[in-house]
């Protein structure tokens, strides 16, 4: 499966509360469960007005078929090329300390 970066745009996001985020899960939960396909929610950020999440399958149309589902949002949904982070500077063959 591929993982796609999904941007929603949600005005007030940041103020929903636990129980709201909680309802939200619950949503996309079903929503995966009735796609009959491969499907994985990785996680999801929230930050101002937007919701940022990382999710597995197979094709976008399927991310955007989970939206409708869903009665999300997904107003920008990319494939992540690449995964990195702090540990990626393990591999390097050089690093300059302090980079």
């Amino acid at each position: 499966m591929k993982r796609f970066l999904i941007e929603r745009n949600i005005p007030g996001a940041s103020e929903l509360t636990e129980e709201q985020l909680a309802a939200i899960a619950c949503t996309s939960n079903a929503a995966v469960d009735s796609l009959g396909v491969p499907y994985r929610w990785v996680t999801s950020y929230v930050a101002g007005d937007k919701i940022y999440c990382l999710h597995e399958a197979d094709d976008e149309e399927t991310i955007r078929e989970h939206a409708r589902r869903g009665g999300f949002p997904a107003d920008v949904v990319v494939t992540v090329a690449h995964e990195f982070g702090p540990q990626s500077a393990d591999t390097a063959s050089t690093c300059v300390a302090g980079s």
